[in-house]
């Protein structure tokens, strides 16, 4: 009898052992869900929840997502990951959503050989001299040859005046880049002014600009300082068109800018109206019904970034961190929510860009832009 009882032990645990070989996989999440760039954070973090209800395994194993708050700022994303790395060890992480906070986080990644697959980080210095730091984004030097292109063809500026944010990489590197393709296409800037993160005031620089009467002003800035600038320069007058980056796509631009912002242009990851693939028509129904919201850039980027990682762990056919990396790597024509994604070995992707403007409260499809 005890033997018999013995052999029935024996085969309920061998029963067992795949289940308890069947371990999640954490991925972590480094995102800026409080703080001054809080809305790309949680506008990530959305799209990223949708993407795990679409597909929550890899391997026969449950995906388990690690978020940290990295609170817009450089030193606690530094911080986030490596808990992330060290307490929860993750095989992944997706994130950061901005360029100083992914690069500040890049290094203890990089030492500790954990793939990072950033939605939204534009510098080309976030993946520049690494092997484990990866995007689904355009990068800063495209975005500035497409909007100095949009400058001279579509609001026929010959003039520019730049304004930006000294404190922000992608700020400082997007406006040098804006600046270097617009001379060289024959455009003249005639004013440059700068101010830092927190700044409310920005009677200064819009007076500067005034002065020497640009045909456009271009802002490569984020979201909040965008919408105030936009209504300071209004009051007093100053009526050039605007022309900004990526980093105002977020409703709060519109919430707070309200007329002021009527008619920005911007170059963009993403609209609606371009989904083209399957995954995209289907992750848009369904973030919509979930949300209750029209399908935004950051959201269907920060899901980008998750299928992504999840296409790269199914065909390494393991959650091992070096085979992930080496899986992203060999990443080719990926069909994601905003469109196909290739990715070079330097961890930047061929991508498309979009135009978007706003337009009577909406932020409004002008065109795709194919690499």
């Amino acid at each position: 009898m005890l033997r018999i009882l013995s052999l029935v032990v024996v085969m309920c645990l061998a029963l067992a052992a795949p289940s308890w070989a069947a371990e999640p996989i954490p991925i972590g999440a480094l995102l800026p869900m409080t703080g001054v760039v809080a809305a790309y954070g949680q506008m990530g973090w959305s799209g990223v929840k949708v993407a795990q209800s679409m597909e929550p395994e890899a391997l026969g194993r449950k995906v388990e997502l690690k978020l940290v708050d990295t609170k817009s700022d450089k030193v606690e994303a530094a911080n986030a990951v490596s808990r992330l790395i060290e307490k929860e060890k993750v095989a992944a992480i997706l994130g950061e959503m901005i360029s100083g906070n992914t690069i500040a986080a890049s290094d203890a990644a990089e030492r500790s050989q954990i793939p990072v697959v950033s939605p939204t980080a534009t510098n080309p210095i976030v993946t520049q001299g690494k092997k484990y730091i990866f995007r689904v984004c355009f990068i800063d030097p495209d975005q500035g040859r497409i909007a100095a292109k949009l400058a001279k063809d579509e609001l026929k500026a010959k003039s520019a005046g730049l304004i930006y944010d000294i404190s922000q990489d992608y700020c400082v590197a997007l406006a040098a880049f804006f600046k270097k393709e617009f001379t060289q296409a024959g455009g003249t800037i005639v004013a440059e002014t700068k101010f830092k993160s927190g700044d409310r005031d920005f009677t200064p620089q819009l007076s500067s600009i005034k002065s020497a009467n640009p045909d456009i002003i271009y802002a490569p800035i984020y979201y909040t300082e965008a919408a105030l600038i936009a209504k300071q320069a209004r009051d007093m007058g100053l009526n050039a068109p605007i022309l900004a980056g990526d980093g105002v796509q977020a409703p709060e631009l519109i919430q707070l800018g309200g007329k002021a912002v009527e008619g920005v242009y911007f170059t963009a990851h993403f609209h609606k109206d371009m989904i083209s693939t399957e995954r995209g028509k289907k992750f848009a129904a369904i973030y919509e019904k979930d949300t209750g919201k029209a399908l935004d850039a950051f959201s269907a980027m920060g899901a980008d970034a998750y299928f992504v990682i999840l296409d790269a762990i199914k065909r390494a056919g393991s959650s091992d961190p070096k085979k992930i990396r080496e899986a992203l790597v060999a990443t080719k024509d990926f069909d994601g929510v905003t469109g196909k994604i290739s990715m070079q070995p330097d961890g930047n992707p061929i991508k498309a860009m979009v135009i978007n403007k706003v337009k009577d409260g909406q932020f409004v499809y002008v065109t795709t832009i194919t690499p």
